[in-house]
């Protein structure tokens, strides 16, 4: 992009391009790569969304709170989900909505990056961290009398992008603090999400970290291949095959399923002399860090790459990582290998080189291999074999793990280190409690409401009538169970 590019914005030199902050100019340079217009915004309207969500209820309410404080202020309270779909707008200026109506920026409307180009919202949903875009750093010339900031809101329990709180007010007014309140107002709507998803504590999600496996050594969960199910067998196996052919492999499933130890066997199957390096996705202010650190090995033909939770990965890093991919593919001739939680929230260009889609089936799925799974993490965390009582097995199988195979690797590694024999009241009492009444009814309620929820189409209020539930305990058993709806 050179200085007549620049979005909007007329007599601009080279000196003052040298100035745009990398950010805001990658986002520009997305922005012309999407082909949004630079005189005004072309509408794009879903008219539909969902306004039962927790995400949706929690964030409603936080605004709402924040407006009893800023009613007198000229600014734009809006909620949107993950694609920047506005579901919520709250303002106490007539005159400020009137004029957010005429650059749709309403419910219904979409206001992601690749739908009207750069503005705080769509910026803060495609790097996934807090952004304040002022009046002439929009791209679109209709946007240039308003300033923005949004800031992303992550669920506490999956670590999934919801959405995003977004302030606008005119481009007149002082922003100074309208970016902060942005970030107290997401945080306070994914505390407010924890508070009432039963007090689950969230779940760490492990960032910036890249290791290098020089061996044949099974990750947390695996064990022997030999040991476990078809299903689990399956996947590795057609990961292999796969990988073998040369062709970039996808690896999706609920997080802790084991998505990275699929692929890792699969890379070692399909080149057993192979080094191994598996990355995981940054936090997004280290991205240049990340990347510099292990994509030179990209261009060694001996070295096989896992990139994992790529669905956790700013648009930016997803733009580079998509040309550093194609070049070394190009230049060894191998292919490398992703995961992520669905096949539709990998980001676009790195989808697009996805050849084979891997589904990692859930341990629930699977629940021959929760025994010999723990007997493998209660070894590995001793060092030698670990006995079960009937009561500790019976509680183990019963269970829905939410969490799947890390979570089984977290409480069996924390019973193994205090017994040489396991037993009920060493496992977390979450566990005994979920396992007290009918567990095999439980689990059959759960797979229904799962095939029930994830047909296409379904919606809370179809399923709440076909399971014959109320829509609140539709919501409570989601939370209970563990149960992660897609987007649609």
């Amino acid at each position: 992009m050179d200085a007549h590019d620049l979005p909007a914005r007329a007599q601009v030199d080279n000196t003052a391009l040298r100035d745009v902050p990398p950010r805001l100019m990658a986002s520009w340079q997305r922005s012309q790569t999407y082909g949004i217009s630079l005189e005004a915004i072309n509408p794009v309207f879903s008219g539909t969304y969902d306004d039962e969500s927790l995400f949706y209820e929690c964030g409603r309410q936080i605004l709402a709170d924040l407006h009893s404080t800023l009613s007198a202020e000229p600014v734009g309270l809006m909620l949107t989900d993950a694609d920047g779909l506005v579901l919520n707008r709250i303002s106490g200026d007539t005159a400020l909505l009137q004029a957010l109506d005429q650059v749709h920026l309403a419910p219904g409307f979409t206001y992601s990056e690749r739908e009207v180009g750069t503005n705080g919202l769509g910026l803060a949903l495609a790097d996934r961290v807090p952004s304040l875009v002022r009046a002439d750093d929009h791209y679109t010339l209709s946007l240039c009398g308003y300033t923005c900031a949004a800031a992303p809101v992550f669920d506490p329990q999956s670590g999934r992008l919801e959405g995003a709180i977004n302030l606008t007010t005119w481009s007149d007014a002082r922003p100074d603090l309208l970016l902060a309140l942005a970030q107290s107002a997401a945080t306070s709507t994914a505390n407010l999400m924890l508070a009432r998803g039963q007090g689950h504590r969230p779940r760490r999600v492990s960032r910036g970290h890249v290791f290098r496996v020089e061996a044949v050594q099974p990750e947390p969960g695996s064990a022997s291949v030999h040991a476990l199910s078809d299903a689990w067998n399956n996947a590795v196996a057609q990961a292999a095959a796969a990988v073998k052919a040369g062709r970039t492999v996808a690896a999706v499933g609920e997080w802790g399923s084991g998505r990275a130890t699929v692929l890792a066997q699969a890379q070692r199957i399909a080149h057993p002399r192979d080094r191994l390096l598996a990355v995981r996705a940054p936090e997004p202010h280290d991205i240049d860090t990340w990347l510099s650190l292990w994509t030179p090995e990209l261009s060694h033909a001996d070295t096989g790459v896992v990139v994992c939770n790529v669905d956790e990965l700013p648009d930016r890093a997803a733009h580079e990582l998509h040309d550093l991919l194609v070049s070394a593919h190009a230049k060894t001739g191998r292919s490398h290998t992703i995961s992520a939680e669905r096949f539709d929230e990998i980001p676009t260009p790195l989808a697009e080189l996805v050849d084979t889609v891997v589904h990692v089936p859930s341990l629930r799925e699977r629940p021959d291999d929760i025994l010999p799974l723990a007997e493998a993490l209660a070894r590995r965390a001793r060092g030698r074999p670990i006995d079960f009582t009937p009561a500790a097995v019976r509680i183990l199988v019963d269970y829905a793990w939410p969490g799947n195979v890390a979570e089984l690797y977290a409480a069996v590694k924390e019973a193994a280190i205090r017994t040489d024999t396991i037993d009920a009241q060493h496992l977390p009492p979450e566990m005994l409690a979920r396992s007290a009444h009918l567990p095999r009814i439980r689990a059959f309620e759960r797979e229904e409401m799962v095939r029930v929820l994830t047909r296409p189409g379904a919606t809370i209020e179809n399923a709440a009538r076909e399971l014959g539930m109320s829509r609140a305990t539709i919501y409570r058993k989601l939370a209970q169970y563990g149960i992660q709806l897609p987007r649609h």
